[in-house]
């Protein structure tokens, strides 16, 4: 989906057939997100409140996530995919119901995120977060109008070879789609050839496909454009004021995370017991906090900081 500013600023006011195993036991809890993107605080606060033991595996992209799980790889508790590869999920199922209705807390759920079309009734998964995905420009570098996306896709003689894309090719695609006004999801060959052409264009002035170490990047200057994230740009910002976060007129890509149990989790009750605990308001306004994005649980705005 993709919103306009106005429309935006509406959201934010309202192989080998064998298992590779991680060992398990009682009091512990394997946590398989994305880089960057789980709060220390929090871990530590649920480990001191329940007991369990945390280890937190990270991954740069969903198609990262998709295949580890189809590899068959066993072990993680809870998994956190963006809302579109929820039900890759759950039709090939890698991932097993949680029944969130039935889950203390769940009544805290925000509307809009309560039964989402990616998962209806939340039978596997609850909100983590959601957000934008745009671009971070260095003012410093370039003075120029940065709420278009011909900064990113045909940049300026500043620019060139100072711009750095995602790694993941569903975040790349799209976002080409948005600036050329396509719809997602296209199975037409004319207009995928127009989103192949503008990528091959930019191509010569993209110095790094990289979902990781955007933010150092951005900081110590190694590129002065980033396909980017709103939390991650809004942290970037705060150690560089130079940064801006980019808002242009065709829109931006909209997303919503979601906690999910994967399939042959040895914790399952760690993972619900995990579950109820970012249903708490305090609880999930740490990672708020911690990452710059809003949540999906009613009450945290209370514990946020200004700002976010």
């Amino acid at each position: 989906m993709s919103f306009n500013r106005k429309t935006l600023l509406g959201l934010a006011s309202a192989g080998l057939g064998l298992t590779a195993t991680i060992a398990s036991a009682d009091g512990k809890l394997q946590l398989y997100n994305w880089t960057d993107y789980t709060s220390p605080e929090l871990i530590e606060k649920f480990e001191t409140e329940t007991g369990i033991s945390v280890t937190v595996d990270t991954y740069d992209s969903g198609e990262t996530l998709l295949a580890k799980l189809q590899s068959g790889a066993a072990g993680y508790d809870i998994a956190i995919p963006t809302h579109n590869f929820v039900p890759i999920l759950i039709s090939e199922g890698l991932v097993q119901p949680i029944n969130a209705s039935e889950l203390e807390g769940y009544d805290r759920i925000v509307p809009n995120l309560a039964s989402p079309w990616w998962d209806e009734g939340n039978v596997y998964s609850i909100p983590w977060h959601w957000g934008t995905t745009s671009f971070t420009v260095d003012t410093a570098v370039y003075s120029g109008d940065v709420d278009d996306y011909d900064v990113i896709f045909n940049p300026p003689e500043e620019l060139a070879g100072q711009i750095a894309m995602f790694k993941s090719p569903d975040e790349v695609i799209t976002m080409a789609q948005v600036a050329l006004g396509l719809p997602f999801c296209s199975e037409d060959p004319n207009e995928m050839q127009q989103v192949l052409d503008l990528l091959m264009g930019q191509k010569p002035h993209v110095k790094t496909y990289n979902s990781d170490g955007i933010l150092e990047r951005l900081v110590s200057g190694d590129v002065s454009v980033h396909q980017n994230w709103n939390g991650y740009s809004l942290l970037a910002r705060k150690e560089k004021p130079s940064l801006q976060y980019a808002f242009a007129e065709e829109g931006v890509v909209a997303w919503a995370d979601s906690l999910v149990v994967p399939k042959g989790s040895p914790n399952y009750d760690n993972a619900i017991t995990f579950i109820e605990f970012m249903l708490e308001p305090e609880n999930i306004a740490i990672q708020s906090n911690s990452s710059g994005y809003a949540n999906g649980v009613t009450g945290s705005e209370a514990f946020m900081d200004e700002g976010l």
